[in-house]
């Protein structure tokens, strides 16, 4: 299943993608949603993210590939940060540069898994039971920012920009995520191609791993980090996808004004 969130005439519903439409269902999708038996056609609707986290978890140096390309040590445990709620945008949105900065702006291709029940401490063997699904990510940075400062490495400011938190447009079940491939096109140009089962931690051991950390709750984002291919979006408009077969296209425009 591949569930979407959507606005309808003032009103957020959920359903399930079947090609350009929509089978509505009502309810919460974590707590149980029930088919309305209703279509709608997605030119009918507004997409918007596919669930409203509480916090997204990013991941730092999560892959063998990037580690070495580097030359730095892989990590013992996670090394991760938080990105702001306030910075969660869509697919089909447009991501600004931020009116204060005026260095290079970088896109980040990478697998988000969706937490589906809360989750606190949990062994790896129980982690598939508190994951809902995953989704695409493009955890969009102000690189120049981070090393700003020699005292502090603002690692979350760099990532937390009004529309910098993409990630959709779907959220899909049902799928062995060390299958998968992350791709990312900037331009009709393909700029990363990496398999997910090149993770240092991967899905399940970074669930169990996090949630002795902190509580997952329903609809939280852990972004599993990225790889080779980070560039920077330098045109005036740019259109940058993130594309994850399973799970579908996260496109957005780049607008560096």
């Amino acid at each position: 299943m591949r569930w979407a969130r959507f606005r309808r005439a003032g009103s957020v519903g959920y359903g399930q993608l079947e090609g350009d439409s929509l089978k509505v269902y009502s309810g919460d999708i974590f707590e149980g949603a029930a088919p309305t038996g209703q279509t709608v056609k997605l030119a009918e609707v507004q997409l918007m993210t596919p669930c409203d986290p509480s916090k997204m978890i990013c991941l730092w140096n999560n892959f063998h590939a990037l580690a070495a390309k580097l030359e730095v040590a892989e990590p013992p445990e996670p090394l991760f940060l938080l990105k702001a709620p306030s910075a969660f945008t869509a697919a089909g949105t447009t991501i600004r540069r931020p009116r204060t900065y005026d260095g290079p702006v970088v896109y980040e291709g990478e697998l988000g898994i969706v937490i589906g029940k809360r989750c606190s401490a949990v062994s790896e063997s129980e982690a598939a039971d508190h994951i809902f699904g995953y989704t695409c990510v493009n955890d969009v940075t102000a690189a120049k920012i981070i090393p700003k400062d020699p005292t502090f490495a603002q690692w979350t400011r760099s990532k937390s920009f009004d529309s910098f938190g993409v990630f959709g447009p779907a959220i899909a079940t049902g799928l062995d995520p060390l299958t998968l491939s992350v791709r990312t096109i900037l331009n009709g140009d393909e700029r990363q191609n990496y398999p997910v089962s090149d993770m240092i931690f991967p899905p399940h051991k970074l669930v169990s791993l996090l949630s002795h950390d902190m509580t997952l709750m329903p609809g939280d984002i852990i972004a599993c980090g990225t790889s080779i291919g980070v560039g920077s979006m330098k045109e005036p408009s740019n259109q940058v996808t993130i594309a994850i077969e399973g799970i579908g296209e996260l496109t957005n425009t780049y607008v560096n004004e």
